[in-house]
């Protein structure tokens, strides 16, 4: 695949395959993998499945969806640090937020790239 150019990758793109993933975890909410472009040596990013546009959005509906992301989020973290002694958990708002689609980033390592 070439540049995605939409703006919910995860939707679009990750979720439903179109590009093949090298994944950390998967169940019938959250699905977890390394990120196709990572941005850290050790770059994962956890994902709703059902649509949740970001944190800020999070709405009661969204509870079970949410506390499994959490829960992903805790346990891809500990591998992390458990493996590399460091890890870091992300998520972006707004602007800062390229695919509209609530997701977080579990890393470790300097930045690959500015």
């Amino acid at each position: 695949m070439e540049t995605y150019a939409g703006d919910d990758f995860y939707c679009d793109v990750a979720i439903p395959r179109v590009v093949p993933l090298d994944v950390v975890h998967e169940d019938e909410l959250v699905l977890a993998y390394h990120h196709t472009r990572p941005f850290w040596p050790v770059h994962v990013v956890v994902v709703p499945r059902r649509h949740i546009a970001s944190l800020t959005s999070v709405t009661a509906r969204d509870e079970a969806d949410v506390r499994a992301v959490l829960a992903v989020v805790q346990s891809v973290a500990a591998a992390v640090e458990r493996d590399h002694r460091a890890a870091a958990v992300l998520t972006n708002l707004g602007t800062y937020q390229d695919s509209k689609h609530l997701h977080v980033h579990v890393s470790s390592g300097a930045p690959l790239r500015d």
